[in-house]
């Protein structure tokens, strides 16, 4: 399974807000075998949501759109969404009835709390107020994180993949000095292998095969210099 994400908000874009919910997703997703392959942020308007949208939902088996839900005059996600499938928003009669239920009146909540894309299903809210949306393959979450992991937990059977197998190697050399060694392990197992240059150089072996993935680590750890 093929994700994009899409993260909604001013205050990521100018850095005054930590974008940890890319971070949290991206972690999720993969422990499930799915594979992220675009996270991209968004300002607060409209076209742009509802371009990366249309965009995303057909080259991808899903896309996550995470903040800007709410009835405030910057919560605009909702109706990006119905302008990317070219729908009306409608008070969603389900939404409304759950949170009823769940102790908020009818006459108090505020207007347009409940608006979804028309044919949307509503994600019900257990930490917060305003619900999320899935329609097609697009789905629609909180961007308060306690509310946008809550919410995920609801959907989370929805996505999966194939297993990828990790394996980490430190090396105590200049990662220029390991290419050869690198370039071996590539020829002589199934993986996929990253770099990571810093203080030491870490070195990430993956495989949906977890044997090629653990023999190609063994392999190479007896052939670099080790962090001691």
């Amino acid at each position: 399974m093929h994700v994009a994400l899409v993260t909604v908000g001013d205050e990521l874009l100018a850095g005054r807000t930590t974008n940890t919910n890319a971070t949290w997703l991206c972690e999720r997703l993969s422990e499930r075998g799915v594979s992220v392959e675009r996270v991209t942020t968004v300002p607060d308007r409209v076209e742009d949501i509802a371009d990366v949208i249309e965009t995303y939902r057909t080259a991808y088996d899903a896309v996550i759109v995470t903040g800007g839900l709410g009835p405030t005059h910057d919560d605009v996600t909702m109706e990006a969404v119905a302008a990317a499938f070219d729908r009306p928003l409608e008070e969603h009669e389900q939404a409304l009835a759950w949170l009823e239920d769940h102790g908020y009146s009818r006459g108090d909540l505020t207007e347009g709390t409940a608006a979804l894309p028309a044919g949307g299903r509503p994600l019900h809210n257990d930490v917060g107020v305003a619900p999320g949306v899935t329609l097609e393959e697009v789905y629609v979450l909180p961007g308060v994180p306690s509310e946008m992991k809550a919410m995920f937990d609801r959907i989370a059977a929805e996505f999966s993949g194939t297993p990828t197998y990790r394996e980490v190697v430190v090396a105590n050399e200049p990662e220029s000095a390991l290419l050869d060694r690198i370039a071996a392990v590539r020829t002589q197992y199934d993986v996929s292998i990253g770099s990571y240059p810093g203080e030491n150089v870490r070195i990430a072996i993956e495989s949906p095969d977890e044997k090629q993935s653990t023999e190609a680590a063994a392999w190479l750890r007896e052939r670099v210099e080790r962090v001691r």
